[in-house]
């Protein structure tokens, strides 16, 4: 069954050992045990069983998830075991007029389990404090995941029941969990994690309550890319960059800093058996050159605030070390995104 389960609904291949996975190990252990106390036992009591299936049902609605998912792996339990049991039946040579009654008694118990995790699903929803509010925080949990939960509730039902139009774009901004955000508009979307804020901003006019706050405001992204303004407020936020959309190259380069440390590494081989003093002044000239127009020495010169003679002497330098590669376009792209990268990761991480 549980292979069947996990073979058949997408939102039930979670690894083995994830609390899903054992959440549906004990759910067909349990029913395939109460099934086989029920044939030995029609009328003995059974009410123990009953808070185990309600909440499988609480938790589809905690984890913010409609019902079908559930449904469908009960559905698929009750085949499977209908299968199973008639060939345990044959097996041992029981009548084959077994297999209706059999059949109808697993269907019947299937049903009768699913109704209790509705139940469970119900009470759940009924009894939440504040409704709106819990499904807001749920609604922007949902808009920031980068990977979505293939079971979980519909996005344009969950808005409805949150009461929050679905706007076409947002913005995130990220603010230390503790911050007072009383004076944010209530269709602000917020939701604790790790210590921060995450807030989901539908109007750019909204905007103007975050000023002198210290959140960090991403860009303005599609609604379903809402996580990748949270992204780059956050590495705004931890960089003191609280308008990141205005440096998203270097939150670009940032992000891949340990990719960029070893292209750098690469790049400036050549320079690795000079002395410190030297290969830094080498860098740097490389570096001027690469960014000059017309490449030339007065040029490089005027960038570095060196004498052209000086400059021309550093760049047969280059010349001897890096040969034909300093007229190569990938060589040259290379070298600049690992120089640019360099440079950033000096001036803004410690």
């Amino acid at each position: 069954m549980v292979q069947a389960i996990r073979r058949e609904i997408r939102g039930y291949r979670q690894p083995m050992g994830s609390a899903v996975a054992r959440d549906l190990a004990e759910a067909v252990r349990l029913a395939a045990t109460q099934f086989t106390e029920l044939v030995e036992e029609p009328d003995g009591p059974q009410q123990h069983y009953v808070p185990r299936f309600k909440r499988l049902g609480r938790l589809e609605y905690l984890n913010g998830r409609g019902m079908d998912g559930l449904q469908a792996a009960y559905r698929i339990g009750a085949r499977v075991a209908c299968r199973r049991y008639t060939d345990v039946a044959r097996d041992a040579r029981f009548s084959g007029e077994i297999a209706v009654p059999l059949s109808e008694a697993v269907l019947t118990h299937i049903h009768a389990l699913a109704e209790e995790s509705v139940a469970g699903f119900e009470e759940a929803r009924a009894g939440a404090a504040d409704e709106v509010l819990r499904t807001r925080r749920l609604l922007a949990a949902r808009l920031l995941e980068r990977h979505g939960d293939p079971l979980a509730e519909p996005l344009p039902d969950l808005a409805r029941r949150a009461a929050w139009p679905l706007p076409e774009r947002v913005r995130c901004a990220v603010l230390p969990a503790s911050a007072d955000v009383s004076a944010v508009d209530e269709d602000v979307l917020r939701v604790s994690r790790g210590g921060e804020l995450h807030l989901v901003v539908p109007d750019e006019r909204l905007l103007t309550v975050f000023e002198g706050t210290g959140a960090a405001v991403g860009p303005s992204v599609l609604l379903h890319e809402a996580w990748v303004s949270l992204h780059c407020a956050r590495l705004g936020r931890r960089l003191g960059r609280l308008r990141p959309e205005d440096h998203l190259s270097e939150l670009h380069l940032l992000h891949g800093s340990p990719i960029g440390a070893l292209l750098t590494d690469q790049v400036l081989e050549p320079l690795r058996a000079l002395p410190p003093g030297k290969a830094e002044r080498l860098t740097d000239t490389l570096e001027a050159l690469l960014a000059s127009g017309g490449r030339t020495a007065p040029e490089v010169a005027a960038a570095l605030g060196i004498h052209p003679q000086t400059a021309r002497n550093r760049l047969r330098q280059l010349a001897a070390l890096y040969g034909e590669r300093l007229d190569d376009p990938a060589f040259r792209f290379d070298a600049q995104l690992a120089l640019r990268s360099r440079s950033v990761r000096r001036s803004l991480l410690p």
